[in-house]
């Protein structure tokens, strides 16, 4: 066969595995490149999730880590004015000398914790897998757990939450990681949701517990929601064991045919069927060309020792602000930002407190405090139907649009009469309206998006640590609303909800000029979707590798369409 007969085979070879070539439509005065003809896994979006019931499960049980982080978040709010947790911290009680300060960083000082340990999370994620790097992080969060409930003084709660916070930033990075790996791209966004959704319902639990344990008379009052957070923990730790690896993280260490085996478990298909074979070809694909894209820029680190493996692991961090990936580094650190600036845990943290400066009475504040909540959850459980159906890009245009309305109305309305409720119930109620306005419309897009995009922008080498980068944001970023809430509430008043106006405002404008739409894209499809790495050299490399890989899959495997 000459060289011409073979190169033709070859690119036969790879159309029959990928498919017909990208084109593109358009969506209004936008165009987008997507996979018409693509054959899918089954039905997209909410109806999706079950027909693929074990992809689901697994997802599911894999967000029971965002919902240690949503628990330990709702069981500051009512237990930080508990008499009973007051008379052993009384460093927190509103006559305390600087205790606004105090209150924030107990408050804080889990993001500070979650902080470090999505960081440390990414090169774990990649070292030891998905799955076994969740079991570390569960270790973590039950010690943290343990001394919060035992704690005897102000110090050791401090210590306690930052302990369960390094657990809780390595969970909250590394389940909607492990999720966009295993997940079809059909309902990756569905199932991503699920994330949020774990968050928003434990916050929902842990404010009706400590609603409920407040009447008890002795220190259980606020030991025994603390106690309870290990619950679920234990549940998630004995299950990781029966969780299936990321193909794409075993494709990242070589284990093909594994990787494979995993692949047609999780599609509940054969490997015979087109479409396994090119997932399972793209994957591979994706990360041989990510490997010579590490060699050309880390040349003299490519001899396998354990230094050299060790400074690749670090560069990693590096390698995501280089060319071809910057653009997907700022997208998942600036969604985080944003999300935590346009005020949603100021509500989630201290939503009796702001219920107060509407003119609402101490019963009235813990109670619209429970509603608060459960809009979100409502919100979110939309968005399992919303996120695939609408994309992501629309969602968080619409949902920033009404997050300024809500921002600006409270504004206005709190400047003119939060010094005389008394005889304006009707406008304090208008707020209380509008802050439960603005929960529904974070539930349904700013809630959820973040935590989905990070994880499926970034490429298999450095999926890990872009994801990290983007969890950090959010926990540095949920630090410093944690710590500013109080004196900003206590000495701007409405000028609280003026500077979450702005940051929405800022996050509409950040949102339409920079970030992509990535629904219905594959993880691997990414490059067109932000369209870096595809220079010529970038091409040639991507037509070499690809073309190689698919003429010895295909020589070494019977094609479907061939089968009897």
């Amino acid at each position: 066969m000459d060289e011409k007969t073979s190169d033709i085979h070859q690119t036969d070879h790879v159309e029959r595995l990928r498919g017909p070539p990208s084109k593109a439509i358009h969506h209004g005065d936008s165009e987008r490149p997507v996979w018409e003809d693509r054959e899918t896994y089954g039905p997209a979006g909410f109806k999706g999730i079950f027909s693929n019931k074990y992809v689901t499960l697994c997802a599911a049980f894999a967000t029971m880590g965002g919902a240690l982080f949503g628990y330990d978040q709702g069981v500051v709010s009512i237990t930080l004015v508990m008499d009973q947790f007051l008379e052993v911290f009384p460093e927190v009680s509103e006559n305390a000398a600087g205790a606004g300060f105090k209150k924030g960083l107990l408050t804080a000082m889990i993001e500070l914790g979650a902080f470090l340990g999505a960081m440390n999370q990414g090169w774990l994620a990649d070292k030891i897998s998905r799955k076994w790097s969740i079991l570390v992080a569960v270790i973590i969060f039950m010690i943290g757990s343990a001394v919060q409930t035992g704690s005897m003084g102000y110090g050791m709660l401090v210590a306690g939450r930052f302990i369960g916070g390094i657990g809780v930033g390595m969970l909250a990075m590394v389940a909607p990681l492990y999720i966009s790996e295993i997940a079809p791209p059909e309902i990756r966004g569905t199932l991503l949701v699920l994330q949020e959704l774990s968050i928003v319902t434990a916050i929902v639990a842990a404010f009706y517990t400590t609603y409920g344990t407040r009447f008890i008379p002795s220190q259980w009052s606020w030991r025994l929601p603390f106690l309870l957070q290990m619950v679920p923990a234990i549940f998630l730790g004995a299950g990781v064991p029966f969780l299936p690896y990321s193909p794409r993280w075993l494709a990242g260490k070589g284990r093909d045919d594994e990787a494979l085996e995993v692949l047609c478990k999780l599609r509940g298909l054969p490997a015979t069927d087109q479409r396994v074979l090119t997932e399972w070809f793209e994957i591979r694909s994706e990360v041989a060309y990510q490997k010579e894209v590490s060699a050309k820029l880390h040349p003299k680190l490519q001899d396998g020792s354990k230094s050299s493996r060790i400074k690749l692991q670090i560069l990693g961090y590096t390698d995501c602000f280089r060319k071809g990936s910057w653009k997907r580094t700022h997208v998942g650190i600036g969604l985080m930002f944003f999300q935590q600036f346009v005020g949603i845990n100021a509500l989630i943290y201290y939503s009796p407190t702001l219920f107060a400066t509407m003119g609402l009475n101490r019963q009235m504040q813990l109670d619209m405090s429970g509603v608060l909540n459960i809009c979100q959850v409502v919100a979110c459980l939309w968005s399992l139907w919303g996120m695939d159906r609408f994309g992501r890009r629309p969602l968080l245009l619409g949902g920033g649009v009404c997050m300024i309305i809500s921002h600006f109305i409270i504004a206005v309305l709190m400047g003119k009469f939060q010094d005389s409720w008394d005889t304006h119930k009707v406008e304090g109620w208008v707020c209380v309206a509008f802050l439960l306005f603005f929960m529904l419309t974070f539930g349904a897009t700013w809630g959820p998006i973040p935590w989905a995009m990070p994880s499926e922008v970034f490429s298999s080498s450095l999926r890990a640590k872009g994801v990290a980068y983007a969890t950090m944001s959010n926990w540095f970023n949920n630090f410093i609303i944690g710590l500013i809430t109080p004196p900003l509430v206590q000495n701007t008043g409405f000028g609280t909800y003026v500077f979450f106006c702005a940051f929405s405002a800022l996050a509409v404008v950040w949102v339409y000029f920079v970030v992509p739409e990535t629904n219905g894209r594959t993880l691997e499809q990414m490059d067109q979707v932000f369209h870096d790495n595809t220079g010529e050299v970038e091409k040639e490399r991507r037509a070499r590798i690809e073309s190689t890989m698919a003429a010895a899959i295909w020589d070494n495997r019977t094609p479907p369409s061939e089968t009897a």
